[in-house]
């Protein structure tokens, strides 16, 4: 039986309770993955231990992808508004050698420079104000439970059930997904075994405030949000600080030995190298972390799937984690929906690892993994007190190809057994462009003329055709037989135009699952889409 609570008190006992999804871990991922699922009409029950969000600043960097995310689960302007940094301020780093004082240092990572692409642009957002966002989104949906206060202890499944032990009740489920982290109970439970790479640190992390600090790098850089600094004793690891807000709040992480704690840190003298000066300060928060990445050999063990870093993981290097856990929670919700309505398949169901698992192996190592390898590689190459000309040489390389990272950014699904028309492999390594293309992201048509395009997009299928086509028949008629909900819209011609194509499939999580003409046969590429 469904109730339609929010609950936060830990002493209450839970019955046993019946639902569609379980998802253990109220994180950011699985409280998107239970809008996502919401929004659809899924009964869902959340789990999550804590009842307070903890203030630990992280996660902060929300890509144009995932505020597409948020506008579609109905809270883009909620995020906008909690916002802490003055609107407009950009999002763009700084990398330095040596420390940021020093006369080596440029621009890094500007996400703005492919806003056109995304039907919305970047925000900068600590994580705990992104979840408290989405915890007052979770309380609309009558559909959706959330147990706060309430721990998983076990999870167990038989072939037509799943079941999480809490330490308030058993929770029986159609399925259940574990967005508990990358220690995650769900996928230790679920026998999916995980690959780690060889990079494995000890890393700090601080919390701490200082105005002083605020304006010397604003008088030094300009408006920043965070900076990167390459020490040749590093060994090609960071040390990395950033902007919480406009005032004085910061985030600081940097390598420091195995055997390193609390009481044995200098914060002043880590800071110190970083910055290459003094500056008043006053530590909040002392932490650690293992500099690791790690991903799952599978997302899914029968009625039991991992999303987010307990599907992977790996350090804040580019912004990459939240954003990469958003899109597992869009990709999963719709096709989980599917499947419980009675439209999608087992291959929709299992196309979930094959396209997310495929991106995240690109990502660890065709840009993570990457960027310390070439940091490694230039340290060691490169060194100003040795030849001076040639580091600067070798510098400006490095500054001119500062974009790189952004602009080849482009996770697809080429290689999805989804798509059709297309011959690929599915990857985070691609290219922006305005057009249409199988299995990437659909971009906003361009033009001025002030239609709400993302909005017109809906939460199922869509078929775009330009105006007056009446080659969308065929396509309604498969849809109509199939079970498919798919909404017909007409843009104008010369949308279509830059598009490159006459009619574009998309699917609920708006990517293109095929484009091309009236000639192909509808019923066809429509099964294709949704895994039959």
């Amino acid at each position: 039986m469904r109730t339609g609570y929010v609950w936060s008190d830990p002493e209450v006992t839970l019955a046993d309770h019946e639902t569609q999804v379980a998802i253990v871990g109220g994180g950011p991922v699985g409280l998107g993955l239970a809008v996502e699922l919401g929004r659809r009409g899924v009964f869902t029950v959340v789990v999550e231990k804590t009842s307070e969000i903890h203030h630990i600043p992280k996660g902060q960097n929300l890509t144009q992808r995932t505020m597409e995310h948020f506008r579609a689960w109905g809270v883009e302007d909620a995020i906008r508004a909690a916002r802490v940094m003055p609107r407009g301020h950009p999002a763009v780093g700084v990398n330095a050698y040596g420390n940021l004082m020093g006369e080596y240092a440029h621009p890094w990572f500007r996400r703005s420079d492919v806003d056109e692409y995304y039907f919305t642009s970047n925000e900068r957002l600590p994580q705990y104000l992104t979840e408290r966002v989405l915890r007052e989104r979770i309380g609309e949906f009558d559909c959706v439970d959330v147990l706060y206060g309430v721990a998983a202890e076990g999870v167990d499944q038989k072939p037509a059930k799943a079941y999480v032990t809490t330490s308030a009740g058993t929770i029986e489920a159609d399925y259940v997904v574990g967005c508990d982290g990358s220690r995650s109970l769900v996928r230790e439970r679920a026998g999916i075994q995980e690959w780690r790479s060889d990079h494995d640190r000890r890393m700090v992390l601080l919390v701490f405030r200082s105005r002083e600090l605020h304006d010397l790098l604003e008088n030094r850089f300009g408006q920043a949000a965070f900076f990167n600094v390459l020490h040749p004793e590093l060994d090609g690891y960071w040390r990395f600080l950033g902007t919480v807000d406009a005032a004085e709040n910061w985030f600081f992480h940097a390598p420091v030995p195995s055997e390193a704690a609390a009481d044995t840190i200098d914060p002043q003298a880590l800071l110190r190298a970083a910055v290459g000066s003094d500056f008043a300060l006053d530590v909040d928060y002392v932490g650690f972390w293992d500099l690791r990445i790690a991903i799952a050999d599978h997302y899914r063990q029968n009625r039991v799937f991992i999303a987010g870093d307990a599907a992977h993981s790996h350090p804040p290097y580019g912004g990459y984690g939240i954003n990469t856990g958003f899109e597992d929670a869009r990709n999963l919700g719709w096709k989980l929906a599917a499947f419980i309505d009675g439209w999608g398949s087992e291959e929709l169901l299992a196309s979930y690892t094959e396209e997310r698992r495929a991106v995240f192996a690109s990502t660890a190592k065709d840009f993570i993994e990457a960027f310390i390898e070439d940091d490694r590689a230039f340290i060691k190459r490169h060194d100003p007190l040795v030849d001076k000309q040639d580091f600067e040489r070798a510098w400006e390389e490095r500054r001119l190809g500062s974009t790189r990272a952004v602009n080849v950014f482009e996770p697809h699904y080429e290689g999805s057994p989804l798509v059709t028309g297309v011959s690929g492999v599915s990857s985070a390594v691609g290219f922006h462009t305005r057009l249409a293309r199988p299995g990437h992201h659909l971009p906003p048509p361009g033009g001025s003329d002030g239609v709400d395009w993302f909005g017109a997009l809906g939460n199922d299928f869509a078929l775009l055709a330009a105006g007056g086509d009446d080659s969308t028949a065929d396509f309604g008629k498969a849809a109509s037989a199939l079970g498919v909900p798919l909404a017909a819209i007409t843009i104008p011609a010369e949308a279509m135009e830059r598009y490159g194509s006459s009619l574009i499939l998309v699917r609920p999580d708006h990517y293109v699952a095929w484009s091309g003409d009236e000639t192909a046969d509808a019923d066809v590429v429509l099964r294709r889409a949704i895994g039959r």
